[in-house]
Protein backbone atom coordinates (compact mmCIF):
# COMPACT_ATOMS: atom_id res chain seq x y z
CA UNK A 1 0.00 0.00 0.00
CA UNK A 2 1.41 3.50 -0.71
CA UNK A 3 2.75 5.98 1.81
CA UNK A 4 0.28 8.40 2.63
CA UNK A 5 1.28 11.84 1.70
CA UNK A 6 1.73 14.97 4.00
CA UNK A 7 0.84 17.75 2.28
CA UNK A 8 2.94 20.17 3.27
CA UNK A 9 0.85 22.71 0.75
CA UNK A 10 -2.10 22.36 3.05
CA UNK A 11 -0.34 22.54 6.04
CA UNK A 12 1.41 25.61 5.16
CA UNK A 13 -1.83 27.31 3.84
CA UNK A 14 -3.49 26.37 7.77
CA UNK A 15 -0.27 28.07 9.38
CA UNK A 16 -0.24 30.85 7.25
CA UNK A 17 -3.80 31.65 7.60
CA UNK A 18 -3.74 31.47 11.74
CA UNK A 19 -0.65 33.85 11.30
CA UNK A 20 -3.13 36.38 9.06
CA UNK A 21 -5.45 36.42 11.87
CA UNK A 22 -3.16 37.63 14.55
CA UNK A 23 -1.54 39.73 12.36
CA UNK A 24 -4.94 41.37 11.81
CA UNK A 25 -5.80 42.02 15.72
CA UNK A 26 -1.86 43.46 16.24
CA UNK A 27 -2.45 45.89 12.97
CA UNK A 28 -5.70 47.23 14.88
CA UNK A 29 -3.47 47.47 17.79
CA UNK A 30 -1.10 49.84 16.12
CA UNK A 31 1.82 47.53 15.22
CA UNK A 32 2.39 46.03 12.01
CA UNK A 33 4.68 43.43 11.57
CA UNK A 34 7.59 43.70 9.84
CA UNK A 35 10.24 40.98 8.14
CA UNK A 36 13.42 42.11 6.96
CA UNK A 37 15.53 40.08 4.44
CA UNK A 38 18.92 40.72 3.67
CA UNK A 39 20.17 38.97 0.36
CA UNK A 40 23.61 39.70 -0.47
CA UNK A 41 24.98 38.82 -4.33
CA UNK A 42 22.68 37.37 -7.29
CA UNK A 43 22.66 33.19 -6.03
CA UNK A 44 19.35 32.81 -8.69
CA UNK A 45 18.65 30.05 -5.50
CA UNK A 46 18.78 32.63 -3.16
CA UNK A 47 17.20 34.77 -4.96
CA UNK A 48 13.51 31.95 -5.68
CA UNK A 49 13.88 31.54 -1.92
CA UNK A 50 13.70 35.67 -1.08
CA UNK A 51 10.48 35.39 -3.46
CA UNK A 52 8.66 33.01 -2.06
CA UNK A 53 9.67 34.87 1.11
CA UNK A 54 8.01 37.70 0.17
CA UNK A 55 5.03 36.26 -1.38
CA UNK A 56 4.41 34.80 2.30
CA UNK A 57 4.73 37.90 3.72
CA UNK A 58 1.78 39.52 1.22
CA UNK A 59 -0.43 36.81 2.31
CA UNK A 60 -0.15 36.66 5.70
CA UNK A 61 -0.11 41.19 5.96
CA UNK A 62 3.31 40.90 7.04
CA UNK A 63 5.49 43.82 5.77
CA UNK A 64 8.68 42.82 3.84
CA UNK A 65 11.85 45.13 3.18
CA UNK A 66 14.14 43.34 1.04
CA UNK A 67 17.65 44.61 1.11
CA UNK A 68 19.39 43.15 -1.53
CA UNK A 69 23.40 44.37 -1.67
CA UNK A 70 25.79 43.44 -4.74
CA UNK A 71 27.99 40.72 -4.63
CA UNK A 72 31.69 42.40 -3.72
CA UNK A 73 29.96 44.12 -0.04
CA UNK A 74 32.13 43.79 3.01
CA UNK A 75 31.74 41.85 5.66
CA UNK A 76 31.78 45.60 7.60
CA UNK A 77 29.24 46.25 5.15
CA UNK A 78 26.60 43.87 6.24
CA UNK A 79 27.32 44.40 10.27
CA UNK A 80 26.45 47.97 9.05
CA UNK A 81 23.00 47.10 7.85
CA UNK A 82 22.28 44.81 10.69
CA UNK A 83 23.25 47.53 12.61
CA UNK A 84 21.01 49.57 11.61
CA UNK A 85 17.87 46.77 11.81
CA UNK A 86 18.78 45.73 15.27
CA UNK A 87 17.91 49.44 16.65
CA UNK A 88 14.84 49.96 13.97
CA UNK A 89 11.83 49.45 15.81
CA UNK A 90 9.45 49.11 13.11
CA UNK A 91 11.51 45.78 12.28
CA UNK A 92 10.43 42.74 14.26
CA UNK A 93 12.44 39.81 12.32
CA UNK A 94 15.29 39.64 10.21
CA UNK A 95 16.93 37.09 8.03
CA UNK A 96 19.88 37.02 6.43
CA UNK A 97 19.76 34.59 3.12
CA UNK A 98 22.32 31.83 3.25
CA UNK A 99 24.75 30.84 1.77
CA UNK A 100 26.61 34.10 1.79
CA UNK A 101 29.35 34.99 -0.90
CA UNK A 102 32.82 33.12 0.33
CA UNK A 103 34.25 36.22 1.64
CA UNK A 104 31.70 36.89 4.33
CA UNK A 105 31.97 34.67 7.40
CA UNK A 106 28.19 33.49 8.08
CA UNK A 107 28.86 32.71 11.89
CA UNK A 108 29.80 36.75 12.17
CA UNK A 109 26.95 37.59 10.27
CA UNK A 110 24.43 35.19 12.68
CA UNK A 111 26.02 36.40 16.08
CA UNK A 112 24.97 39.86 14.79
CA UNK A 113 21.24 39.52 14.68
CA UNK A 114 19.63 39.67 17.72
CA UNK A 115 17.93 36.80 19.56
CA UNK A 116 14.96 38.53 19.60
CA UNK A 117 14.78 39.34 16.36
CA UNK A 118 16.57 36.05 14.87
CA UNK A 119 13.38 34.66 13.18
CA UNK A 120 15.53 31.88 11.84
CA UNK A 121 16.20 30.14 15.03
CA UNK A 122 19.72 30.37 14.01
CA UNK A 123 21.89 32.95 16.72
CA UNK A 124 23.93 30.74 19.78
CA UNK A 125 21.18 32.49 21.90
CA UNK A 126 18.55 30.30 20.70
CA UNK A 127 19.81 27.39 20.00
CA UNK A 128 21.54 27.35 23.29
CA UNK A 129 17.79 28.09 24.65
CA UNK A 130 16.24 25.05 22.18
CA UNK A 131 18.53 22.67 23.72
CA UNK A 132 17.91 23.57 27.14
CA UNK A 133 14.00 23.73 26.33
CA UNK A 134 13.65 27.30 26.65
CA UNK A 135 11.03 29.41 24.67
CA UNK A 136 13.10 31.07 21.60
CA UNK A 137 12.48 31.28 18.16
CA UNK A 138 13.07 27.39 16.76
CA UNK A 139 14.85 26.85 13.24
CA UNK A 140 12.18 26.82 10.43
CA UNK A 141 13.02 23.80 8.65
CA UNK A 142 13.12 20.89 11.79
CA UNK A 143 10.39 22.84 13.27
CA UNK A 144 8.29 22.25 10.23
CA UNK A 145 9.29 18.88 9.95
CA UNK A 146 7.78 18.49 13.74
CA UNK A 147 4.75 20.05 12.64
CA UNK A 148 4.15 17.62 9.44
CA UNK A 149 4.53 14.40 12.03
CA UNK A 150 2.43 15.71 14.44
CA UNK A 151 -0.15 16.34 11.65
CA UNK A 152 -0.38 12.06 11.20
CA UNK A 153 -1.98 11.55 14.50
CA UNK A 154 1.11 9.66 15.37
CA UNK A 155 2.18 10.51 19.17
CA UNK A 156 5.64 10.91 18.78
CA UNK A 157 6.79 10.20 22.21
CA UNK A 158 8.27 6.25 22.86
CA UNK A 159 9.27 6.43 19.24
CA UNK A 160 12.57 5.51 17.48
CA UNK A 161 13.54 8.42 15.34
CA UNK A 162 16.61 8.46 13.13
CA UNK A 163 17.69 11.53 11.76
CA UNK A 164 20.32 11.71 9.00
CA UNK A 165 22.30 14.34 8.89
CA UNK A 166 23.86 16.29 11.26
CA UNK A 167 24.01 20.41 9.84
CA UNK A 168 23.34 22.95 12.61
CA UNK A 169 20.28 24.05 10.39
CA UNK A 170 18.61 20.98 9.92
CA UNK A 171 19.98 17.67 11.16
CA UNK A 172 21.32 18.76 15.01
CA UNK A 173 17.77 21.02 15.75
CA UNK A 174 15.71 18.34 14.48
CA UNK A 175 17.37 15.98 16.78
CA UNK A 176 16.65 17.79 20.00
CA UNK A 177 13.08 19.04 18.74
CA UNK A 178 11.85 15.51 18.48
CA UNK A 179 14.01 14.44 21.92
CA UNK A 180 12.13 17.23 23.06
CA UNK A 181 8.79 15.25 22.23
CA UNK A 182 9.96 12.18 24.22
CA UNK A 183 11.59 10.23 21.09
CA UNK A 184 14.33 7.87 21.47
CA UNK A 185 16.88 9.50 18.73
CA UNK A 186 19.83 8.06 16.64
CA UNK A 187 21.72 10.80 14.63
CA UNK A 188 23.23 9.34 11.79
CA UNK A 189 25.86 10.76 9.04
CA UNK A 190 28.91 9.77 6.64
CA UNK A 191 30.80 7.86 9.31
CA UNK A 192 27.64 5.61 10.73
CA UNK A 193 28.41 2.04 10.96
CA UNK A 194 25.33 -0.33 9.75
CA UNK A 195 23.32 2.64 8.56
CA UNK A 196 20.35 0.38 6.34
CA UNK A 197 20.19 -1.20 9.63
CA UNK A 198 19.77 2.04 11.72
CA UNK A 199 17.24 3.53 9.35
CA UNK A 200 15.55 0.18 9.64
CA UNK A 201 14.48 0.26 13.09
CA UNK A 202 13.20 3.98 12.77
CA UNK A 203 9.47 4.77 13.22
CA UNK A 204 10.55 8.09 12.49
CA UNK A 205 13.16 8.76 9.86
CA UNK A 206 14.44 12.47 8.89
CA UNK A 207 15.93 12.26 5.65
CA UNK A 208 19.10 15.57 5.64
CA UNK A 209 21.64 14.47 3.98
CA UNK A 210 21.47 16.22 0.75
CA UNK A 211 21.94 13.35 -2.06
CA UNK A 212 18.86 12.81 -4.26
CA UNK A 213 17.52 9.52 -3.72
CA UNK A 214 20.31 8.53 -0.72
CA UNK A 215 17.20 6.46 1.24
CA UNK A 216 15.88 3.53 -0.18
CA UNK A 217 13.46 1.27 0.96
CA UNK A 218 15.33 -1.82 2.00
CA UNK A 219 16.51 1.13 4.32
CA UNK A 220 12.59 1.94 5.56
CA UNK A 221 10.73 0.12 8.40
CA UNK A 222 7.64 -0.87 7.14
CA UNK A 223 4.49 2.00 8.13
CA UNK A 224 7.26 4.45 9.19
CA UNK A 225 6.98 8.03 9.05
CA UNK A 226 9.45 9.81 6.43
CA UNK A 227 10.28 13.55 6.46
CA UNK A 228 12.18 14.16 3.44
CA UNK A 229 14.11 17.23 4.01
CA UNK A 230 16.18 16.96 0.85
CA UNK A 231 16.19 19.49 -2.13
CA UNK A 232 17.96 17.71 -5.07
CA UNK A 233 18.33 17.54 -8.55
CA UNK A 234 18.40 14.40 -10.76
CA UNK A 235 20.15 13.44 -13.71
CA UNK A 236 17.18 14.76 -15.62
CA UNK A 237 17.18 18.32 -13.90
CA UNK A 238 14.01 17.09 -11.63
CA UNK A 239 13.70 18.22 -8.45
CA UNK A 240 13.77 15.53 -6.03
CA UNK A 241 14.53 14.60 -2.45
CA UNK A 242 16.88 12.28 -0.05
CA UNK A 243 14.27 9.64 -0.25
CA UNK A 244 14.14 7.13 -3.58
CA UNK A 245 10.53 7.34 -5.47
CA UNK A 246 10.33 3.25 -4.15
CA UNK A 247 10.26 4.69 -0.53
CA UNK A 248 6.36 4.98 -0.65
CA UNK A 249 5.89 1.50 -0.91
CA UNK A 250 7.14 0.90 2.68
CA UNK A 251 6.52 4.08 4.28
CA UNK A 252 3.21 5.13 6.13
CA UNK A 253 3.76 8.54 5.67
CA UNK A 254 6.34 10.49 3.32
CA UNK A 255 6.51 14.20 2.60
CA UNK A 256 6.58 15.14 -1.29
CA UNK A 257 8.94 16.50 -2.62
CA UNK A 258 8.58 19.47 -3.81
CA UNK A 259 5.39 20.37 -2.13
CA UNK A 260 6.30 19.24 1.50
CA UNK A 261 9.17 20.41 4.03
CA UNK A 262 10.25 23.64 2.24
CA UNK A 263 6.68 25.15 2.18
CA UNK A 264 6.45 24.45 5.62
CA UNK A 265 9.65 25.80 6.28
CA UNK A 266 8.62 29.21 5.16
CA UNK A 267 5.17 29.12 6.92
CA UNK A 268 7.23 28.23 10.18
CA UNK A 269 9.36 32.00 9.35
CA UNK A 270 6.11 33.49 9.41
CA UNK A 271 4.94 32.09 12.16
CA UNK A 272 8.64 33.21 14.04
CA UNK A 273 7.81 36.84 12.46
CA UNK A 274 4.58 37.19 14.31
CA UNK A 275 5.98 35.78 17.70
CA UNK A 276 8.89 38.63 17.10
CA UNK A 277 6.00 41.38 16.82
CA UNK A 278 4.11 39.87 19.72
CA UNK A 279 6.45 40.00 21.63
CA UNK A 280 6.89 44.09 21.23
CA UNK A 281 3.61 44.80 22.85
CA UNK A 282 4.10 42.38 26.30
Amino acid sequence: MAAVKIEGKVLAQQVKEQVKQQVEQLKQQGIEPCLAVILVGDNPASSVYVAGKEKDCNECGIRSVIHRLPEKSTQQQVLDLLQTLSKDNTVHGILVQLPLPSHIDPQKIIEAIPPSKDVDGFTPVNVGKMMIGQPCFLPCTPAGCIEMIESTGVDIAGKNAVVLGRSNIVGKPAAILLTAKDATVTICHSKTKDLQEKCRQADILVCAIGKAGFVTKDMVKEGAIVVDVGINRNAEGKLCGDAAKEVEEVAGYLTPVPGGVGLMTRAMLMKNTLVAAQQVKL
